[in-house]
């Protein structure tokens, strides 16, 4: 994951004012190892600044996003949001669906799709969703456990 000081100086390269709140949230995603709604970083960001809107929250994380310091993943639940991975190749990942731990897919299968000839594609997202070992283990103890009718 990238540090604090990686996503301001990517921000900073590209032009960005750092403001003390970009400095809170780079430093709120560079320590979360896990995946924040953006009602979580509103709620956090709002603890630190009073009067702060959704709308700049939301739109501090779009831009973060598209600068790459940090990613955005659709759930079943909703929208979230990480920090950005320190790995600069090329790669996807493979999340569980219960604790939300990413694993790392050194492979692209876009060199497979069947892309129509007057298609130019220019940005492309692939994740796997599933349950990683531990939680698969937790769910069958938790099976195993429950009386049988």
């Amino acid at each position: 994951m990238l540090s604090t000081d990686q996503i301001i100086g990517v921000m900073s390269s590209q032009g960005l004012r750092i403001t003390d709140q970009r400095k809170t949230l780079a430093k709120l995603f560079a320590e979360t190892e896990g995946y924040l709604t953006p009602k979580d970083v509103y709620d956090y960001m709002c603890k630190k600044y009073s009067g702060l809107s959704f709308d700049t929250v939301y739109r501090n994380l779009r831009v973060m996003e598209e600068l790459g310091v940090i990613e955005q993943i659709v759930f079943e639940d909703g929208l979230k949001f990480k920090g950005g991975c320190s790995e600069v190749h090329h790669h996807h990942h493979m999340i569980c669906l219960q604790c939300e731990k990413t694993y790392p897919i050194h492979f692209c299968p876009m060199s497979f799709a069947d892309t129509p000839e007057q298609f130019q594609v220019v940005k492309h997202k692939f994740e796997v969703f599933g349950y990683c070992r531990d939680c698969q283990a937790a769910k069958q103890d938790s099976c195993e456990a429950q009386p049988k009718e």
